[in-house]
């Protein structure tokens, strides 16, 4: 899985109506090259943060709370989810998105442990 962190609000005031075309085309792209190599899964944007919603658990009591659950600028901002062959190649698709991101996680989606 590959996460992309950002705040689109900030995108929107701090990039330029052109830059931010480009990063949605290329996006595109990306994702049609991906299902072209058959390593597509899925990918999503995510709305903004200020639309989230945390729910914890607090003495026993379902609590909502307004924003996301992390205390940063940065939030998830959107991800990808692809089959590829290896670790390299993950690390070379996360080394196309993090030109438009500034910066990405790569994570492997575990399987549940036997018991």
């Amino acid at each position: 899985m590959l996460m992309m962190f950002g705040d689109a609000a900030d995108m929107m005031q701090e990039r330029s109506t052109e830059w931010v075309r480009d990063m949605i085309a290329f996006m595109g792209e990306f994702n049609a090259d991906l299902e072209k190599a058959g390593e597509f899964v899925d990918a999503q944007g995510l709305d903004f943060p200020s639309t989230a919603k945390t729910v914890s658990l607090v003495d026993g009591q379902v609590v909502v709370s307004d924003g996301p659950f992390a205390e940063a600028k940065e939030a998830l901002a959107g991800y990808w989810i692809f089959d590829v062959k290896d670790e390299a190649r993950a690390v070379e698709l996360a080394g196309k998105i993090v030109v438009w991101a500034q910066r990405v996680e790569l994570r492997k989606i575990g399987e549940a442990p036997e018991v």
